[in-house]
């Protein structure tokens, strides 16, 4: 395989955007349909299931609803009565406030107690 003899900051950012665009492109016309698929299906399911923070959460929350429209509603009571032996683990959620509270007051106690090799 022959090395490539430009690197990504020989180009401007005008250059590069030009290059990736073209790169986008050309992969996503040389992709079949079944990949296309596929490919859409990875990236919906990690956008939706791998939310991280509750702003993500939101984000995905919006995005369904959009999606599902007038529906929505209907869904949501249907998996609730479906699962509704789970427990909402958001009604649950910790109060950020209140866990940095005690966090500060296990660090506090943690620094009152004296190591025995001190005097």
């Amino acid at each position: 395989m022959k090395k490539n003899s430009f690197i990504y900051s020989d180009l401007s950012k005008k250059q590069l955007d030009n290059l990736k665009e073209l790169f986008v492109q050309k992969k996503v016309e040389s992709m079949s349909h079944q990949e296309l698929k596929q490919y859409v299906q990875e990236i919906i399911s990690h956008q939706i299931n791998d939310t991280i923070d509750k702003e993500e959460e939101m984000e995905a929350w919006r995005e369904m609803s959009n999606f599902f429209g007038e529906q929505f509603e209907m869904i949501i009571l249907e998996i609730q009565t479906k699962y509704s032996d789970e427990q909402n683990c958001f009604n649950n959620e910790i109060d950020p406030q209140k866990q940095r509270i005690e966090l500060i007051d296990r660090n506090n106690i943690d620094q009152e107690k004296k190591d025995m090799w001190d005097d």
